[in-house]
């Protein structure tokens, strides 16, 4: 089964990628931090105040998240991340996505090779149906696909 949403488009891409899923906020430096300090590119979550994500993989997977949370070095860990080619495949949101991560995502497709794809204000629905290992293809206009 497939069930596509529309969201606003923040950084335009087309990938497919299995679903990794956070049902709370993401915490960008606590999660990338010891996988970018041991430059290391397959990145796994260090956030052991996410349950959703701790010691899960991250790198070219479609992060899925309601809102990123922390520190306001969550636009340079995205733009780190993918300049190492550590960072997620695309960034869904079913929230709006604030600033310092639309930064990080922006200057990813401007300065890095791996841009990531990244689509906001998806919907509670999003969050609710989208699962761990689902596949997840995103298009240009901001139609994200979630099938089993």
């Amino acid at each position: 089964m497939t069930r596509t949403f529309k969201g606003r488009v923040v950084v335009c891409g087309e990938v497919r990628a299995s679903a990794v899923v956070s049902r709370q906020g993401f915490n960008t430096l606590a999660s990338f931090q010891k996988s970018l300090l041991a430059k290391k590119t397959d990145a796994v979550c260090s956030d052991q105040n996410n349950p959703d994500l701790y010691n899960k993989p991250m790198a070219r997977l479609a992060l899925c998240m309601p809102q990123s949370i922390g520190s306001t070095t969550g636009g340079l860990v995205f733009l780190t991340a993918s300049a190492m080619g550590a960072s997620p495949a695309c960034l869904l949101f079913s929230e709006q996505i604030d600033s310092l991560a639309a930064a990080g995502a922006i200057l990813s497709d401007v300065w890095t090779q791996n841009s990531m794809p990244t689509v906001d204000l998806l919907g509670q629905e999003f969050l609710d149906y989208v699962k761990d290992g689902m596949q997840v293809a995103v298009a240009m206009d901001g139609t994200v696909s979630v099938s089993d």
